[in-house]
């Protein structure tokens, strides 16, 4: 395919990476000049324009603006019948977008995470599944959501990765200070957490760990008690709000 890339920050530039080998021709703006600099010379399939000329020479287009930006940059470009667009950002809706990209059809909003530069993320999908599923399927788990509004609670729940991430770095810390060597002390806990959780559904994992008195039923009911739980529902409708 022949696919632009109009914003280039942390996850679009991890987009790229993830079909960087694929056989692709890929254009991306030149608005980022450190990641595109950097991707340009990473991957032969990876060419740096001005947003015009990424729209021009594409025809799947992804767009990965952010909130603040995106109607200033979109009402600047012109977009031809034909074109697939589909929108990476977390905010607006696709009635907001649709109209600036016109008559190029917005096909779908899609939600990666980190990973998908090596594969195996997850990705959230609202609209056409078939085009993403084409291009990032063979190494990626696309979930398809219903509606936007379930996209946005989706959003709310994903939310849970970076306190989870922070619980495993504070406990690989806390074994570190007590004199294990600080890089073996976070690969432990991190395949740890990462493996148990691959292994299959959380109900049974939590049984599995629910041995009386043990460290796991102890250090779960001391979290809970002082309002892990609460905070987390809280914290999930305060974000849905």
């Amino acid at each position: 395919m022949r696919i632009g890339v109009l914003g280039l920050g942390t996850i679009t530039s991890a987009l790229v990476e993830g079909i960087g080998n694929d056989g692709h021709t890929i254009i991306v703006s030149e608005r980022n000049a450190i990641n595109s600099a950097r991707l340009s010379e990473k991957f032969r399939s990876v060419s740096v324009a001005k947003n015009q000329s990424v729209v021009d020479t594409s025809d799947v287009i992804f767009l990965g603006l952010t909130d603040g930006v995106y109607k200033d940059v979109l009402s600047g470009l012109t977009f031809r019948e034909g074109q697939k667009i589909v929108s990476l950002m977390a905010g607006p809706q696709i009635a907001e977008v649709a109209p600036l990209v016109a008559p190029a059809q917005l096909v779908a909003r899609m939600i990666p995470f980190p990973s998908i530069s090596t594969g195996g993320s997850q990705i959230l999908v609202f609209g056409q599944t078939e085009l993403i599923e084409e291009v990032f399927g063979a190494r990626n788990t696309i979930f398809p959501i219903d509606s936007e509004d379930a996209l946005a609670d989706w959003l709310c729940a994903q939310a849970v990765l970076s306190p989870a991430v922070l619980m495993v770095q504070q406990a690989a810390e806390w074994l570190a200070a007590q004199g294990a060597d600080a890089e073996n002390s976070e690969r432990f806990v991190r395949e740890l957490v990462g493996s148990s959780l691959l292994a299959g559904p959380c109900a049974p994992l939590l049984r599995a760990l629910d041995t009386p008195g043990g460290y796991n039923q102890r250090l779960r009911a001391m979290m809970v008690d002082g309002g892990m739980t609460v905070h987390l529902k809280e914290g999930l409708k305060a974000l849905q709000e």
